[in-house]
């Protein structure tokens, strides 16, 4: 029998430094926790990517992802030793649907309007205006944290937008969800249509942005620890 291995899977515009709070607060309840980067590059390589690191895992794994990392477990947590999903302002698309698409089927969320795109060898990767970063971002966060966030924030591959999931991991595994209401770079109401359609036991953050990993990390590490709570120790 082995306590479940968090392993948290960051966004994109950020890194896995984001996560700094939540791992603070499961490390103080003893909780075995890792924080990979994610590659950004598409849906399919970067579910690999994570696809690794958890076989890597001795023992099972709780999957938590924050933004695209939420489509990234969607996909990487139909692996075996995978026992849950946690989505913190994250996508949950099902198996044969695009991020682009999922999201026009809902208000545009503020970022969308900031999207920078640029050309990069082998094709086009996007990031979020530097001047709109910390309003559509990160407005709960310290305004120099936010600044430092806009110019070291990591693009992701325009093609990924429009890669469809392979698969759907939250319809044979439990999930749990944090949502942030004032999120300004996923529209709050396309987040409650996922969780509710997942099936994910969801709580709401008031006012909290898009990284409320960082603002809010107390309820954020409350929700995982729910779901180490109830998920299989061993597999």
């Amino acid at each position: 029998m082995s306590d479940p291995t968090v392993v948290l899977v960051h966004g994109a515009f950020a890194d896995a430094s984001s996560w700094r709070g939540v791992f603070e607060a499961l490390m103080s309840d003893g909780r075995k926790v890792l924080a990979p980067p994610s590659p950004l590059r598409g849906l399919e390589s970067d579910a690999e990517y994570i696809s690794a690191v958890t076989a890597s895992v001795d023992g099972p794994v709780l999957l938590v992802g924050h933004s695209w990392g939420g489509a990234v477990i969607t996909v990487a947590g139909v692996a075996e030793n995978v026992v849950g999903l946690v989505y913190v302002a994250g996508f949950a698309p099902d198996e044969g649907e695009a991020i682009g698409p999922l999201q026009a089927g809902f208000p545009a969320a503020p970022a969308a309007a900031h999207f920078l795109p640029a050309e990069i060898p082998g094709g086009v990767e996007v990031a979020i205006d530097p001047a709109a970063f910390a309003e559509v971002f990160a407005a709960d966060l310290d305004p120099a944290d936010a600044a430092f966030m806009a110019i070291a924030q990591r693009p992701l591959s325009a093609m990924a937008l429009e890669e469809p999931a392979v698969a759907a991991a939250w319809r044979t595994k439990p999930s749990w969800a944090v949502l942030p209401t004032h999120d300004c770079a996923i529209h709050p109401d396309l987040h409650r249509f996922s969780y509710e359609r997942a099936g994910a036991r969801t709580i709401e953050v008031p006012g909290a942005s898009h990284v409320v990993m960082i603002s809010n990390p107390g309820p954020v590490a409350g929700v995982i620890t729910e779901a180490l709570s109830a998920v299989p120790t061993q597999v």
